[in-house]
């Protein structure tokens, strides 16, 4: 049987300096799974789209590269190479998706592909990866406007039985945002040449994160997470940290389901103003890792990726937005250090901590 294809989705240059820092460690991520992927043999070769096929560098000769050409729309773009390239079978992969899998889970989910038709998602509900036979199947479906609503569309309306892979760091962790990459800076776990040396390259804080890791590791001690978090998170933190939990799970799969969204913690938010939820932090926990887009959503503001990217990194003074530049003051000014971010920091980036966290401990201890 034929060897699936693997299409790699990559964007363009950042339109500010955070932002480009978050998408070249995004290109670097993407371009280490391409050549981990390729190296099994298990693939026919690759296809990546662009819109920046300069900022790529050499290639492997079975790597295509497919420009971007005028108005972008995921779903219409990625049908529009399954029409032109016509393989039996495919592995989508946005850019910077899961630059933690192995060599091993690249091969296992070609080889799924030629036991059977259906498809693989890494998480049916928000997707960033999808293994797909037939391919056409792709063809046949509503093109969605993200990747996350993809696995969902080939269940809904192409009617494939859609899998999930084993929800694990390797297949939780993303780069969505400079929170993941502070993730990858403090751990260290970045496994490519090219997304260390993006990542070793950047002069960020650290510090909020690794004042994270002694909570994770002290059973005396309370952390409070607030997001999308899903109840696979819940499970690992319940059994491989030491501190107590205290979980406020709401608003999952909000983009891919395109509802308006309703928080509780952005309810409280409204009533006592971000100096008093942050006043509040101590009461729930010794650390507080707060998904900041639920309650961006839930107040309906709108809100630059520049500024959620600079929110992220704690640099309130140069968000523009008010509320957001106030809310990240009132939150980086709370007693305990607070994390902020998207829904990789509440998934896999809280995963990767976890794992961080031990190894300090282990490595204090000799």
């Amino acid at each position: 049987m034929e060897r699936p294809l693997l299409v790699l989705f990559l964007a363009g240059p950042g339109q500010s300096e955070v932002e480009e820092q978050v998408e070249a460690a995004r290109r670097a991520a993407a371009l280490d799974c391409l050549e981990i992927a390729l190296g099994t043999g298990a693939y026919a070769g690759a296809v990546v789209a662009t819109p920046a096929p300069d900022l790529l560098g050499p290639l492997p000769s079975c790597v295509e590269v497919d420009r971007d050409v005028g108005p972008y729309h995921f779903g219409i773009r990625l049908q529009g190479l399954v029409a032109a390239f016509r393989p039996s079978s495919l592995v989508y992969a946005g850019g910077g998706a899961l630059p933690l899998l192995s060599a091993d889970e690249w091969a296992s989910l070609a080889l799924a592909l030629e036991r059977q038709e259906g498809a693989i998602a890494n998480n049916v509900h928000s997707s960033d990866l999808v293994a797909v036979r037939p391919a056409e199947a792709v063809l046949r479906i509503s093109p969605p406007a993200r990747d996350n609503a993809l696995a969902r569309a080939l269940a809904q309306e192409a009617g494939l039985a859609v899998h999930e892979l084993p929800r694990g760091l390797s297949t939780t962790f993303d780069i969505d945002s400079p929170a993941d990459v502070a993730v990858l800076k403090l751990t260290g776990l970045a496994p490519g040449p090219r997304l260390r040396a993006v990542v070793a390259g950047l002069d960020w804080d650290v510090s909020r994160y690794r004042a994270l890791l002694t909570v994770l590791t002290d059973p005396e001690r309370r952390l409070f997470v607030a997001g999308r978090v899903s109840s696979q998170v819940w499970r690992f933190l319940e059994t491989e940290s030491a501190c107590r939990v205290r979980l406020l799970a709401e608003e999952r799969g909000l983009e891919a389901l395109g509802l308006p969204a309703r928080s509780l913690l952005g309810l409280y938010l409204e009533a006592v103003g971000p100096e008093g939820l942050a006043a509040a932090l101590p009461a729930l926990g010794d650390a507080a890792v707060i998904d900041t887009r639920v309650l961006l959503a839930h107040l309906g503001t709108r809100t630059s990726r520049r500024d959620r990217f600079l929110s992220d990194l704690g640099r309130w003074q140069q968000v523009e937005e008010p509320a957001l530049r106030g809310l990240t003051r009132a939150l980086l000014e709370a007693p305990v250090p607070v994390l902020l971010g998207g829904h990789s920091l509440v998934t896999g980036g809280l995963m990767a901590l976890v794992r961080c966290a031990w190894e300090e401990r282990d490595r204090a201890r000799r």
